[in-house]
């Protein structure tokens, strides 16, 4: 009897354990979420999986979004074996594209989310918020606030390090 209630009592243990994993993983995944593109069609950000991403949520009336801007465009250029997402949060494709034109940037990638709700389902509570995945899409690393080219890189090198080969 006592084998049996500690076998019990073990298997309910790794049962919980088990449970509390898998919660704690599905909060730290790619959000299942519907987004559009530049051109309105809508894009699920799931479909970008399989190498390793990083995702910045920005406003075109947010000064520090404005500044990281062309640091993320170089990255952007040179970081070729990461993707790049950048995913404004509540404006317009004609906003964007004239904010676009007068800083004389050119990024690939530009998502709308017209209501916020990556930003809501990630729990960012400021722009800039930029969110690192490996290419399973588990949630590796985060940043509130403007990056640096030095934060962005350290960023990036953890990145690598826990993407798999």
């Amino acid at each position: 009897k006592p084998l049996g209630i500690a076998l019990a009592t073990g298997v309910l243990a790794w049962g919980s354990g088990s449970y509390v994993l898998h919660s704690l993983e599905q909060g730290t995944r790619l959000p299942e979420l519907a987004l559009r593109d530049a051109e309105g069609r809508p894009v699920a950000l799931e479909d970008y999986a399989g190498q390793p991403l990083v995702v910045n949520l920005w406003a075109t009336w947010c000064p520090p979004c404005r500044r990281e801007m062309p640091v993320l465009a170089e990255a952007q250029e040179r970081e070729q074996d990461t993707l790049f997402l950048f995913v404004n949060q509540g404006e317009g494709s004609g906003e964007i594209e004239r904010f676009f034109a007068a800083q004389g940037l050119a990024l690939d990638n530009v998502l709308l989310d017209s209501g916020g709700r990556l930003g809501q389902h990630v729990g960012s509570t400021a722009l800039p918020t930029t969110l690192f995945y490996d290419a399973e899409g588990r949630q590796v690393g985060s940043h509130l606030g403007e990056l640096s080219r030095a934060s962005l890189a350290r960023a990036l090198e953890v990145l690598k390090e826990e993407s798999p080969q």
